[in-house]
């Protein structure tokens, strides 16, 4: 299986952490026959026709920054304090971080995070300095002094590799046993609902086959396992997460997976690029379900893909992919490889047919600058170098922004609002700190970021020194600003301490229904020509309240808008 011993041998370089060259993947004429359909009536590959693959026009950066010095992305040897661009930096915790920070807000309202806190288990975990390795859990109730009530220590949650994920209508944390080619697909499942500070352990079972990375339907029934190192994908209905059961194993060199909002479309970051299935017989839990390839597109910039996630922009279906570290032009892995795929923004309207209308990379990236940062500190690592990794969105229905972990530049928001021309709008560069293995110190932004949009808030961690909670200043920010497509009202901000406030919600047209509540407790929706909700904070206790509005829509729709208010003291 030459896929196999290709990511094998990635695997051997993350292990060591030399600079020499690392297959990563083979080129996409030798991948067809494995990929090539699901069932009879897959689509075969197609090239992009890509447009420009310049850098995005870079931050303006406001008062209060700390600008880089030099190209975009750059961050020389000496830059010890690292740079900030339109951000504060709220609260941190711990000294290392992995692949995912993740948000949750429980029933009682209270606010936490979740993150794993190894970039390879168990190697880097003999190097950690402070606590137990794992998934951390934080109390968030003040972002500026987060505090780890416990850590996740189940076999998935030691080694998830990239596979911690979370649900959230459902309120379930899951991920499976995983490493950078794959792992005997142990998956734990954790409720999050009573008390999202202490997660309880539903089952944790060997129904993964094998992991690395993982996807999640939206309703929080089917918890997807993928191995990119042996081209397996397995569905597993998750509706009793005491007794997870496999629903179907099929091929695909999946990396991230990703579905859509109704589960029957998966977006799969496969090796060959952006491939697109239909997953309709899964979701519909029809008896041994098949799945089919609707299309797959592939891009000159090509490197590992890692994520692709659906999105609505002005209204019209995307896709918001990123491919993570860079090549020499014989298509392997190395350190400051002359080809990065960095990010882009792929037109699915006509979903038979995707295409890429827009790159999003920094000046870093660009072939023409490579030889000028390639003494850099951390620039000759195959699995480090000035290249992107893992992006998010505070929500699919027009999202704004897109936060991207670009490994050694850190963390870099762009605004998408107009796909076909994105810009960078703020970054964030850790104080560099020593890497495992090599000792250089640098920035080792891996994990996906998560989002906070009524404090304007990103959560992320970076591998050599821990999580972050950042706020975008106002000029940057677009998540909270306006009601997005998919948001019932816009809720006043919950910047100050609200226990005076007293204040009227009004909901946008087009709801038949709404359901408003303060920390669960129903408040009054009086109807006329728009619903609105009186919310009255005075009096109230300290501490933190959730104002939680749930509207339905004439086609039967349902949308949700939540914000957290903290009380300070009654009136």
């Amino acid at each position: 299986m030459p896929r196999l011993r290709i990511v094998l041998s990635l695997l051997a370089a993350c292990l060591v952490a030399t600079a020499a060259a690392t297959p990563a993947h083979a080129h996409p004429g030798e991948e067809r026959d494995r990929l090539r359909l699901y069932d009879d009536g897959g689509v075969m590959a197609r090239a992009a026709q890509a447009p420009s693959a310049a850098a995005t026009p870079r931050a303006d950066c406001g008062p209060g920054s700390r600008k880089e010095t030099d190209i975009q992305g750059r961050v020389p040897a000496g830059s010890d304090q690292g740079f900030i661009c339109n951000m504060t930096q709220v609260g941190e915790d711990g000294a290392t971080g992995g692949y995912k920070a993740l948000r949750f807000v429980d029933k009682a309202g209270r606010e936490c995070a979740y993150y794993d806190t190894t970039l390879l288990f168990p190697l880097n975990a003999l190097s950690l300095s402070e606590g137990m390795t794992g998934v951390a859990v934080l109390d968030m109730s003040n972002p500026a002094k987060p505090v780890r009530t416990t850590t996740l220590s189940t076999p998935a949650m030691q080694t998830p590799h990239e596979s911690v994920n979370l649900n959230q209508k459902r309120g379930l944390l899951a991920a499976v046993t995983g490493n950078p080619a794959f792992y005997p697909g142990i998956v734990d499942i954790y409720d999050l609902n009573e008390d999202c500070r202490k997660p309880v352990l539903q089952s944790s079972l060997p129904v993964g086959v094998l992991g690395h990375e993982s996807g999640f339907a939206p309703d929080g029934n089917t918890f997807y396992t993928t191995s990119i190192g042996s081209g397996q994908v397995t569905a597993l209905d998750v509706s009793d997460p005491k007794a997870p059961k496999i629903l179907t194993v099929f091929e695909s060199n999946s990396h991230g997976l990703t579905v859509g909002d109704d589960g029957n479309r998966a977006y799969i970051a496969a090796s060959q690029g952006l491939v697109i299935l239909d997953t309709s017989e899964i979701q519909q839990r029809k008896p041994n379900p098949k799945v089919r390839e609707v299309s797959r597109l592939a891009w000159p910039e090509l490197t590992i893909p890692q994520i692709a996630i659906p999105v609505k922009i002005g209204g019209k279906p995307y896709v918001v992919e990123v491919d993570e570290f860079s090549q020499d032009r014989q298509g392997s892995t190395t350190g400051n490889g002359e080809v990065v795929g960095a990010a882009r923004i792929i037109d699915i309207s006509d979903e038979t047919k995707p295409r890429v209308v827009s790159n999003i990379r920094l000046e870093v990236n660009q072939p023409e600058n490579r030889a000028k940062i390639a003494k850099d500190p951390g620039t000759q690592s195959p699995v480090q170098g000035y290249a992107g990794h893992y992006c998010n969105v505070p929500r699919r229905d027009e999202p704004g922004i897109f936060a991207c972990s670009f490994i050694l530049s850190g963390l870099r928001v762009f605004d998408i609002r107009d796909a076909l021309k994105p810009k960078e709008i703020a970054y964030f560069v850790a104080p560099p700190a020593p890497s495992p293995g090599t000792g250089e110190k640098t920035n080792y932004a891996m994990s996906q970021p998560t989002f906070v949009p009524e404090r304007d808030e990103i959560w992320y961690t970076d591998g050599n020194s821990g999580f972050y909670a950042l706020r975008l200043a106002k000029t940057a920010s677009s998540m909270a600003d306006k009601p997005a497509a998919g948001s019932p009202t816009t809720l006043p901000s919950a910047r100050s301490c609200a226990s005076r406030r007293n204040f009227r919600i009004r909901l946008r047209r087009g709801l038949v229904s709404a359901r408003v509540t303060v920390n669960a407790k129903r408040v009054r929706v009086i109807r006329g020509k728009r619903l609105r909700a009186p919310v009255d904070l005075r009096g109230l206790p300290r501490g933190r309240f959730t104002v939680r509005v749930t509207g339905r829509l004439r086609n039967g729709r349902t949308i949700t808008a939540r914000r957290a208010y903290r009380t300070c003291v009654q009136s």
